[in-house]
C-alpha cells in the first residue's frame, strides 16, 4: 500500500471502523468451531478479502441453497482464488453441486481508465492483486472444488460477452475499476436468477467501482437497497 493510499484510507473514518471490526472478526474466526470459521481458516492466506465480505459470500451461497435459487456461481476477479474457493467449499459443505466459474485476467490489475474519478491514485495498482492461474487451479484442486470449476483467463471485456454461462444464482463482482464492474453489469446482471445475490467488493474504497454500480442502478430503474458488509463490500438481492 502505498504512503497516498495509506493517508487516503486514514481520512475515512468508516475504513477505520472496519478494521477494528475486523481484528475482532479475525480472533474469532482463528478459534471458532461455527462451519464459516472453519472454511475461513482454509482460504484465509489466499484472500484479501475482509471477514466481513467472506462471510457475505458464505451467506449468500447459504441462501440460494436454501431458497432454491437456480444458477452457477460466478466470480469476476479472483486474484489467489481464495474468496472463489470459499464459495466453492461452502456448495459443497451443503452438500449442492453448481458450477463455479471463475473470471480473471491472471495478470494482475488492468489500468483503469479516464472513466475513474480516482484513476491518478488507481493507476499505482496497475499489475497488483495477481494470481497465477496454475496457482489458483492447484489450490482448487486441494480443496477438492476444481471438478466443479471453469476458470476463465482474459479481460472481462472479450470473455464476458462469449462466456457460456446462461442463469447465475451468486456474483461476486471483484473487479476495482469503472470498466470492469461496468461490462460485469452489463453482461451478467440479466443472468442473476430471481432471488439471487450481487455481490461488490469495491464499492465503498474505489469511486470507479461506485459510479459504475449506481449509474447501473438508475439507467435500469432498481431500486433494492445495497446492503452493506463493511466500509466497501455491499450485497444485492435481486428482486
Amino acid at each position: 500500500m502505498t504512503r497516498r493510499e495509506i493517508w487516503r484510507r486514514l481520512r475515512d473514518p468508516s475504513w477505520l471502523v472496519s478494521q477494528f471490526h475486523e481484528v475482532g472478526a479475525r480472533a474469532w474466526c482463528s478459534v471458532s468451531p461455527e462451519p464459516f470459521a472453519q472454511l475461513y481458516r482454509v482460504v484465509r492466506p489466499y484472500t484479501m478479502a475482509s471477514t466481513a465480505r467472506l462471510r457475505g459470500l458464505y451467506r449468500a451461497v447459504e441462501h440460494v441453497v436454501s431458497h432454491n435459487i437456480p444458477g452457477d456461481l460466478v466470480e469476476c476477479g479472483t486474484a489467489q482464488g481464495g474468496s472463489a474457493a470459499l464459495i466453492g467449499l461452502t456448495i459443497t459443505r451443503l452438500g449442492g453441486r453448481r458450477r463455479l466459474w471463475v473470471f480473471d485476467t491472471f495478470e494482475g490489475l488492468p489500468p483503469p481508465s479516464s472513466a475513474d474519478p480516482d484513476r491518478e491514485i488507481a493507476e499505482l495498482y496497475v499489475g497488483s492483486c495477481r494470481g497465477d492461474l496454475e496457482n489458483v487451479r492447484a489450490l482448487f484442486a486441494r480443496t477438492g472444488i476444481l471438478p466443479d470449476c471453469t476458470l476463465v483467463k482474459g479481460l472481462f471485456q472479450e470473455t464476458l460477452p462469449v462466456a457460456d454461462v446462461s442463469r447465475i444464482a451468486v456474483l461476486h463482482l471483484d473487479g476495482d475499476w469503472y470498466e470492469s464492474i461496468k461490462v460485469c453489469l452489463d453482461y451478467l446482471y440479466d443472468r442473476v436468477s430471481l432471488g439471487g445475490v450481487i455481490q461488490i467488493d469495491d464499492y465503498g474504497h474505489w469511486a470507479g467501482a461506485r459510479k459504475a454500480v449506481d449509474e447501473f442502478l438508475r439507467a435500469r430503474t432498481i431500486n433494492a437497497p445495497l446492503h452493506r458488509l463493511d466500509y466497501t463490500g455491499r450485497q444485492l438481492l435481486k428482486g
